[in-house]
């Protein structure tokens, strides 16, 4: 009997040691996705887990949403609110936005059925700060939250508590679980069970509670668990599933996102090499998407740049190349926004991934406090800037939602450096990305340092409004906008500390609505 109990520790130990969990027995009651889905009342607000978009549960959404159009069908109401750490999956956004089963949703969206559907006026949402999200649910300005159903890669089922194990991404799980009436865990075997220590998990006091300094000094300290823990009196059920990621795959880079990134890498060296960024380099910050993806490419091939560290929002592609090369040594994210190709080459090689890549709670991630203290450089997408270095990257023409905000702010204002990188035409030509007057502000012109498109850098520190606007327009803006941007700037505009015409400010994106091209914007038609 001795001898056996020694065995049961030996191996217990062996398999914590090699990054493996022991088996537990099932506690808690198992649940079909329809079963679950059932349980949800029209009104109800749910939090998820996920972030951008991975790490979200899939398998009751997709039963959920089928029971919206059930309910419709039969002249009945049925709409939730649903509270994520970011953007979320196709289950989650574009089916339940088509179903209609979308009453209120925050903080953030890239999903092309939901912008259909809010463009429309049919979902209630709010865009928000990523790094605010979880501290607004604390201080209840959403209610309360009815439901937490949070994606698990494995649990211990105690009695009392429940540790649950995280898949491929943070968000605002420890907060929501401890908030929320009622937890289903979707646990999706999908996922290694290896995940969990990839994970650091932490929720912070309030402010009025005395709020901990966030002692974060590297991408690679942790201050919490590799594991969520939850009530286990609010445990509904436990849903089985085997369900992939939803990321998809983003664009190789083309000949203008390359040479963005080519640009980056420049100015970034030349900003080392005068001493304005040390020699040992500083911590990256890279926006999700495409022009993101190419921009970390190209800092990873570069000569010029160093081995670096990752303090981010997200991982992509780009990034775990990277770290398995050694080109970036650590790295610290709120999720995996990855492939599910990739996802496998980070659990196959979890000794490795578990000791340099932390995956955080989003405001962990996202916090001033740490962004600041580490000198993150912050690369960020804009959809537009103008030529004041104001900058929007969540709407088309000042009133339809592209995307949400996301957390560049976080970064952006509390960064080291501030970056916004953009082609500088869409449309093939009909857009240009350097307008008179951005539609639509996320960042001001206070918080941006740099613009660069595949045409050049401008470089906005210590210059005031109009050097600003010369920098822009001349190596930031397309040849073919050049001149009209030069007429407003000189002739159209009046003068001033930011020079503005109230009446042609906005005239770039007029004659796009009416003619379907910037480039055939008449001034004259609004100065009369």
């Amino acid at each position: 009997m001795f001898l056996t109990l020694l065995l049961i520790l030996f191996r217990t130990f062996a398999a914590r040691k090699a990054n493996t969990i022991p088996h537990t027995s099932m506690a808690y009651t198992r649940l079909t996705a329809a079963e679950a889905a059932a349980m949800i009342k029209d009104g109800d607000v749910l939090g998820l887990s996920g972030f951008t978009p991975n790490g979200n549960p899939k398998a009751i959404f997709r039963e959920l949403s089928k029971r919206a159009v059930r309910e419709h069908e039969a002249g009945n109401s049925f709409q939730v609110s649903v509270l994520t750490g970011a953007s979320s999956c196709q289950s989650v956004e574009g089916d339940m936005a088509a179903a209609h089963a979308l009453k209120f949703r925050a903080p953030f969206s890239t999903n092309k059925d939901f912008r259909d559907h809010t463009n429309m006026g049919e979902v209630d949402y709010e865009d928000m700060h990523l790094g605010h999200m979880a501290e607004r649910l604390r201080r209840g300005f959403y209610g309360p939250v009815d439901w937490a159903v949070i994606e698990v890669s494995g649990m211990e089922e105690g009695d009392k508590e429940c540790k649950a194990f995280l898949t491929s991404a943070g968000g605002i799980v420890s907060t929501v679980v401890r908030l929320a009436k009622k937890v289903i865990l979707e646990h999706n075997q999908f996922h290694n069970p290896n995940s969990r220590f990839l994970h650091d998990t932490w929720e912070p006091h309030e402010c009025w509670e005395g709020r901990e300094v966030m002692d974060i000094h590297s991408p690679y300290d942790r201050l919490g668990n590799d594991y969520i823990t939850i009530d286990a009196s609010k445990i509904v059920g436990v849903i089985e599933s085997n369900i992939p990621e939803e990321a998809r795959a983003f664009k190789e880079p083309d000949e203008n996102t390359m040479q963005i990134g080519l640009h980056v890498a420049d100015l970034l060296a030349k900003d080392m090499k005068e001493g304005r960024i040390p020699k040992s380099f500083l911590p990256i910050q890279s926006g999700v998407g495409a022009t993101g993806n190419a921009v970390l490419k190209a800092l990873g091939t570069s000569p010029l740049i160093p081995r670096f560290n990752v303090y981010s929002e997200v991982v992509q592609d780009a990034a775990v190349d990277y770290m398995l090369e050694g080109k970036i040594i650590d790295a610290s994210a709120t999720a995996m926004t990855v492939t599910n190709e990739c996802l496998h080459r980070v659990y196959d090689n979890m000794d490795y991934f578990s000791k340099h890549l932390t995956i955080r709670q989003s405001e962990i991630a996202n916090s001033p406090e740490v962004i600041r203290r580490l000198g993150v450089i912050a690369l960020n997408t804009a959809l537009e800037c103008d030529i004041y270095g104001n900058e929007n990257s969540s709407h088309i023409c000042g009133s339809n939602l592209m995307n949400g905000i996301g957390g560049s702010c976080d970064y952006e204002r509390n960064g080291y450096l501030s970056i916004f990188t953009t082609p500088s035409v869409a449309k093939g030509g009909k857009i240009s990305a350097i307008v008179p007057m951005c539609c639509h502000v996320d960042s001001t012109e206070h918080d941006v340092d740099i613009i660069v498109t595949e045409q050049g850098v401008a470089d906005l520190r210590g210059k005031g409004p109009v050097r600003r606007a010369h920098e822009i327009i001349e190596n930031c803006a397309h040849p073919d906008y050049r001149p009209l941007l030069r007429d407003y700037l000189n002739h159209v505009a009046p003068m001033g500390h930011e020079p503005q015409s109230m009446l042609a400010a906005l005239a770039f994106h007029d004659t796009f609505l009416r003619k379907g091209d910037m480039r055939l914007t008449d001034f004259s038609e609004y100065i009369k």
